[in-house]
């Protein structure tokens, strides 16, 4: 008996959580409260690759140093890669 009672207990408390949950989400400030909560509870259990890192990966990206002369030709060619399969695609 003991046990069944217990069942339907947590049962009850579950109802009660979700009932309650529910009148709380139901305005959108609470809504933003609870979403900002829980992307701060992931960060920390699950922090990505920018959180890790001191600075972005990317130290000059689109700003090539006029003398540095591999990078500028590998810009150069990714542009024309573009335009050329651009236009491979629209003749």
């Amino acid at each position: 008996m003991k046990r069944g009672l217990g069942v339907t207990s947590l049962m009850v408390v579950g109802i009660g959580a979700s009932a309650s949950a529910a009148v709380w989400l139901s305005s959108k400030p609470n809504r933003i409260k609870t979403e900002n909560m829980l992307r701060k509870w992931k960060r920390k259990i699950k922090p990505t690759v920018f959180d890790k890192s001191e600075h972005l990966p990317i130290e000059k990206g689109g700003h090539p140093h006029p003398h540095d002369e591999e990078d500028n030709n590998m810009v150069s060619e990714g542009a024309m890669y573009s335009v050329k399969f651009y236009n491979e695609k629209m003749q």
